[in-house]
């Protein structure tokens, strides 16, 4: 019997200890599209270290405009010249990779002009990337598997009726976000605020007051704490770039990230993992593959 009993406590501790390990290991997600050079999304999603690969970006939509999807020099959306990559999107969807369309971007023209606007937006991002249907999908037969709103400019409304008539269609639909880091975001800072976002990327570069520097990671830890305190979002994500060409500031030394930031952020219940811009950069510089084990 006492052998049994400390068998069993023995168990019991380990389980507790693989559960413990087990909350805090996290994801990479990486943007995907905005480079020629970066190669296919096949190609990035069979490098085995993400596990959210985000197109980006569909820049032109919404208060009228026709919208059009925009991948750099991957294809040409005039000519239906993208519809082949639903092979690849599939190839990724086989390996348990989640693929979503990005809204918005640094440069664009998009804005939600009113919530029957909103509808609208999101009626056509059904029927066009998601489980509805088109006799016009820009990517092909593919379903997506959500959708991401990276919004920059433009205005900061409606919104969150956009991720409410999304998720209306289907809950399953993955809506995320990449919002700057300082608190509240000033475009899509009212919309987070709905619990409709399931994962929201913080972009902790571009941004001096709230990023990483040199030596230093409190202003970084002080912004992450507000954002898990007051995001009603499933994860939220350390977004980073993936080389210091990659972003004008921000950018974390692979050892500095698993050595100080990542121990000082994975303790809250909210963590994710880490989002990286872009997979164009992560080729270059390999980042992902040195993090991973430790994200």
């Amino acid at each position: 019997m006492a052998v049994n009993s400390a068998i069993s406590v023995t168990f019991f501790s380990l389980l507790l200890l693989a559960l413990a390990n087990g909350s805090s290991a996290g994801s990479i997600s990486v943007y995907w599209g905005q480079n020629g050079n970066e190669g296919t999304l096949a190609e990035a999603c069979a490098a085995g270290n993400y596990d959210y690969v985000i197109i980006a970006f569909l820049p032109t939509f919404g208060n009228g405009q026709t919208p059009m999807i925009n991948l750099a020099g991957h294809c040409d959306p005039y000519s239906n010249g993208c519809t082949g990559l639903s092979s690849d999107i599939k190839s990724c969807q086989a390996k348990a990779i989640k693929v979503l369309l990005s809204l918005g971007g640094g440069a664009g023209s998009y804005s939600i002009a009113s919530i029957q606007d909103a509808h609208h937006v999101a009626s056509y991002l059904w029927n066009n990337f998601l489980g509805g249907t088109s006799s016009s999908r820009p990517l092909g037969p593919a379903v997506l598997d959500g959708i991401d709103f990276d919004i920059e400019g433009g205005s900061n409304q409606h919104w969150g009726d956009l991720a409410k008539f999304l998720k209306g269609y289907d809950k399953k639909v993955l809506i995320t976000a990449a919002p700057q880091c300082p608190f509240p975001d000033a475009w899509i800072g009212n919309a987070l605020t709905s619990g409709l976002f399931d994962y929201v990327w913080v972009q902790f570069y571009n941004n001096p007051p709230c990023q990483y520097t040199a030596g230093g990671i409190e202003n970084l830890v002080t912004a992450w704490k507000q954002w898990t305190s007051s995001i009603p979002a499933n994860k939220i994500f350390l977004g980073l770039p993936a080389s210091p060409t990659a972003a004008g500031s921000g950018f974390i030394p692979a050892t500095a990230l698993t050595s100080s930031v990542l121990p000082a952020i994975k303790g809250s219940a909210k963590y994710g993992g880490v989002m990286l811009w872009s997979r164009y950069y992560d080729v270059q510089s390999g980042y992902s593959s040195s993090i991973k084990s430790h994200v």
